[in-house]
């Protein structure tokens, strides 16, 4: 895709989406006044195949309303929107950071296991409801499983990797995979149904990460100093987050389940938060810094290997 081509579906989305429904006269005219057109009104076939092509990519639909010719976006559920989101954001930081070349060595971007060789196929049998046979590497094994085969139901991002989710054929299980652990990754086109039972937003509700099929749903507070209260406040831990105000700290309430990685995203955030609830987490959480604290105990300050 022509990097010209993208900048403008995006500044059409955005245009709309900021005015909530806009004329396309009006729209060609915003065009020609920004600083992407080179002074040139956009075309009205132009904008026809822009709307097609931003409905294939990003599933966003451009409707007119017949009864005054004003274009807007169709709206979707707050899954939907909240992915729309997701793709802009990513998609317009790309397009910005594409044209950077000459201050390249200014930026730094965090390193991130890659997994992009994998994602389109895994995209396209999700589109087919197909399954894929592929070969992993287990962290927990040496040597790495092969002939798996998965009846792929979700996608999520989380902590920079992609995983897949879907029925483990051979276990008949739901299992997660880390997209840059899969390799030899086949399609087999064989199309077959996700159970008319599940539900993957319903799946996922109460779950912090990736691990979605241990423990059950908890009431959890933890206490947080202001400074701390701000950080989350704007990136919430969990779409169940409600806050309670206090004069020098705020309480913070979810619904959902203890998990290894809720834990250890805890943990990560040391003397700032407090967890009050529920006991058992507290105990967690005492437990895993007691043996940390014993590690500093039981093994001593090691003098660091001399460069060769």
């Amino acid at each position: 895709m022509a990097r010209e081509n993208l900048t403008r579906y995006l500044w059409i989305i955005d245009t709309i989406r900021a005015y909530g429904s806009i004329s396309r006269e009006e729209m060609s005219r915003l065009w020609e006044r920004s600083a992407l057109s080179n002074g040139r009104p956009m075309a009205r076939r132009t904008f026809y195949n822009d709307r097609a092509s931003i409905e294939s990519i990003f599933g966003i639909t451009i409707q007119c309303n017949s009864a005054t010719y004003e274009y807007y976006i169709e709206s979707t559920n707050e899954h939907q929107t909240n992915a729309m989101n997701w793709l802009l954001n990513s998609a317009s930081i790309g397009n910005v950071i594409s044209g950077t070349q000459e201050i390249g060595h200014k930026i730094f971007l965090e390193e991130a296991p890659s997994s992009h060789e994998n994602l389109p196929i895994i995209v396209e049998a999700l589109k087919q409801n197909c399954p894929v046979t592929f070969t992993y590497q287990s962290y927990s094994r040496i040597n790495p499983s092969r002939d798996n085969q998965l009846e792929p139901y979700f996608l999520k991002f989380f902590k920079q990797r992609w995983y897949i989710t879907g029925r483990n054929v051979k276990s008949n299980t739901l299992r997660t995979y880390a997209l840059e652990r899969m390799s030899e990754i086949t399609m087999v086109n064989a199309p077959f149904n996700v159970p008319e039972d599940f539900n993957a937003e319903d799946y996922i509700r109460h779950s912090y990460g990736i691990i979605f099929d241990e423990g059950s749903v908890k009431n959890v507070a933890i206490r947080t100093d202001s400074r701390q209260a701000k950080y989350l406040r704007s990136v919430p831990l969990h779409h169940s987050q409600r806050e309670t105000l206090h004069d020098s700290y705020s309480v913070f309430y979810y619904q959902l389940k203890i998990t290894p990685d809720f834990l250890q995203e805890l943990l990560s955030y040391g003397p700032k938060i407090t967890v009050l609830n529920p006991p058992e987490l507290r105990a967690m959480i005492i437990t895993s810094l007691q043996e940390s604290l014993n590690n500093y105990k039981d093994f001593p300050e090691a003098k660091m290997p001399h460069d060769q």
